[in-house]
């Protein structure tokens, strides 16, 4: 088998519809040679529909990053779909979350309970993800590769899902730290916004999105998740292999454009 990811197993969460950067990630990833888990929260059905469209069929596992249970048990699910020994060789984060409340210009009035909310969903999760799976990931060492939206400024309507993303790139940093010994990668693609069932979630996402319209200087395309999954999947390999704690911009440069 050749391809960039030829031999490696690798765990997507975030696959809800094939407009979803982490649905375009599974595809490119078994293209390119990997075996590949997927999880679902919620609405396994849609999720083992979407899994059938994939190049091969990838199984299906449920798990809610709130949930102790499945995070305890995730480890042995994965095993029994990749086998005994085998371990994992990546882990994709692209799983945010947060109430209506909390989004949409309402910051200044959002309580504590939806913040939380928003914070443990889309930022603690990444630890506890990448804890819960630990145990197969240093097996031979790894990747974890997390979906970030730049938190360098505030952006219109994002509010605290804004605030999270902050707390989701300082948390990539922590576990590249801590994980490094164990010859385990941690790094974010910061993506531009992609027309998906999560941005419709975001009230007043075209105002967000309009930026990208008038400020990428290579341009961006709002309907095409590709490029952003390309840059989960170099992560992913054996490119990198001593890149760490990074955030790559995937989003036309708008991140490095003055006012």
């Amino acid at each position: 088998m050749s391809g960039l990811l030829a031999g490696k197993r690798v765990l997507v969460t975030g696959v809800l519809t094939e407009s979803s950067i982490a649905f375009h990630v599974a595809r490119l990833a078994q293209e390119e040679g990997a075996e590949v888990v997927l999880t679902g929260f919620g609405r396994l059905t849609l999720v083992q529909r979407i899994a059938r469209r994939l190049p091969k069929e990838a199984p299906v596992i449920e798990l809610d990053v709130q949930n102790k249970e499945h995070l305890d048990t995730l480890a042995d699910r994965v095993t029994e779909h990749l086998g005994e020994g085998v371990g994992l060789d990546g882990v994709v984060h692209s799983i945010g979350f947060a109430p209506q409340d909390a989004l949409g210009g309402n910051f200044l009035n959002t309580g504590w309970e939806s913040v939380a909310t928003a914070v443990e969903v889309s930022a603690y999760s990444l630890k506890s993800l990448t804890m819960a799976l630990l145990p197969l990931l240093e097996k031979r060492g790894g990747s974890v590769v997390g979906m970030d939206f730049d938190a360098q400024v505030a952006w219109p309507k994002y509010d605290w899902m804004g605030v999270a993303k902050a707390a989701l790139e300082s948390t990539s940093r922590y576990l590249a730290r801590d994980l490094g010994p164990r010859n385990i990668r941690c790094n974010l693609v910061s993506a531009g916004p992609i027309k998906s069932m999560a941005a419709k979630s975001i009230p007043g996402f075209e105002e967000l999105a309009d930026v990208w319209n008038t400020r990428a200087p290579i341009g961006w395309d709002l309907a095409d998740p590709e490029p952003a999954a390309r840059g989960v999947v170099a992560l992913l390999s054996d490119w990198f292999p001593r890149t760490t704690g990074e955030i790559v911009h995937v989003d036309g440069g708008v991140h490095m454009m003055g006012a």
